[in-house]
């Protein structure tokens, strides 16, 4: 039991010298290629059996024959592993190679795509994980897109929209101020009316940017479902009189919920107006008022015939009015833009989907 307590140890102290000295040259080339640090490891592991080993052979006082033939087994055997360690060091760095050239890719714009081969278990989670990132980057892309194409489209029609009714008041103030206008009682009206459209797209204007810089700030109180249908009903009955439209008020259910009702009457007023505006003359307009398992559903039908499948994505961006919208009527574009940012500020999600002979506009708000 001594001799082999004494062997052990002479193995152990001889392995420990190996460890350390390897410790030492890991830590100095820890910044260098993986094959290095692969082929250190080996290195270390055959140099520990290596001189535990000879440290052993040494203590036991073999012959110079049976210690050379044990130091040959050894030799060959870290002949074998460095061998070995450089051929799986310099696999695993062409695939971490491939693996960041692929990456690069889709950070320049392309898109992900895995390398070819069997790489290793952690390589091949780091090549998912980065097809998924690419994914979303490829997403996150589409969207920016879609938001600068909205941008310079609200800009474009935002300056038409203001310039003819800019125009126009110029007119009439030189008109006026010349003497030349026949009916001045008529002209300040007409300037009056121009005025109060301007102000309402600035106003919009102003409500948006509060939207997307974060800043609206909700006064959430509980109130009566029906009560505020009511009210938007109310508010959007002398614009479908005038354009010849019915609103009606379908399953209005006497839901409690909290929410703000300055900015949710906004939101059913755009949605309203939208609709009627849209509708053609002795068409319907219904506003209906429910619970479900989702929450409270408001939803706005309309008779506009439908709005093509390709553009219901775009229909809550900002600046988006559709094809057959060029006119100063249709607005900015930026009503249903606001109807999205107010709902999602009170947590809920506001949608649209064709239905026959129109659309239907959903408002989902939270259940109390």
């Amino acid at each position: 039991m001594k001799d082999i307590l004494l062997i052990a140890l002479f193995a152990f102290l001889g392995a420990t010298t190996a460890g350390l000295l390897g410790a030492l040259v890991l830590r100095l080339l820890r910044h260098r290629s993986l094959v290095v640090s692969l082929t250190v490891v080996a290195g270390v592991a055959v140099t520990a059996m290596f001189a535990g080993t000879l440290t052993v052979c040494w203590a036991m006082f073999l012959s110079s024959h049976d210690l050379y033939v044990v130091t040959t087994v050894v030799a060959m055997a870290a002949v074998v592993s460095l061998a070995t360690a450089v051929l799986l060091g310099r696999w695993v760095a062409a695939r971490s190679r491939e693996l960041t050239l692929a990456a690069r890719s889709f950070g320049d714009g392309g898109t992900f795509a895995a390398p070819v081969g069997q790489p290793t278990a952690e390589l091949a989670a780091l090549s998912r994980e980065l097809a998924a990132t690419s994914a979303k980057l490829d997403s996150s892309r589409e969207r920016e897109r879609a938001l600068e194409t909205s941008r310079r489209e609200l800009v474009a029609w935002i300056s038409h929209d203001l310039r003819t009714p800019l125009a126009g008041l110029r007119a009439m103030a030189e008109a006026l101020e010349d003497g030349m206008a026949p009916d001045s009682g008529r002209y300040l009206r007409q300037m009056r009316t121009e005025v109060e459209r301007m102000n309402g797209m600035v106003g919009d204007l102003f409500e948006l940017s509060r939207i997307h810089a974060g800043s609206l700030t909700l006064a959430p109180a509980r109130i009566s479902l029906y009560d505020l249908v009511d009210d938007a009903l109310a508010g959007a009955g002398p614009l479908a009189r005038e354009r010849g439209v019915r609103l009606v008020g379908d399953r209005i259910e006497e839901v409690p919920v909290e929410v703000d009702g300055k900015e949710m009457s906004r939101v059913l007023g755009n949605l309203l107006i939208n609709a009627i505006r849209r509708t053609p003359a002795d068409g319907t307009v219904a506003l209906s008022a429910h619970r479900s398992d989702g929450g409270v559903v408001l939803s706005v039908t309309d008779g506009c015939g439908g709005i093509p499948e390709e553009d219901l994505p775009r229909v809550f961006d900002t600046g988006w009015r559709g094809s057959h919208a060029r006119t100063p009527p249709a607005g900015a574009g930026l009503g249903l833009a606001i109807v999205r940012g107010i709902v999602e500020a009170h947590a809920g999600r506001a949608e649209v989907r064709n239905v026959q002979g129109g659309c239907c506009f959903s408002v989902t708000l939270p259940a109390v």
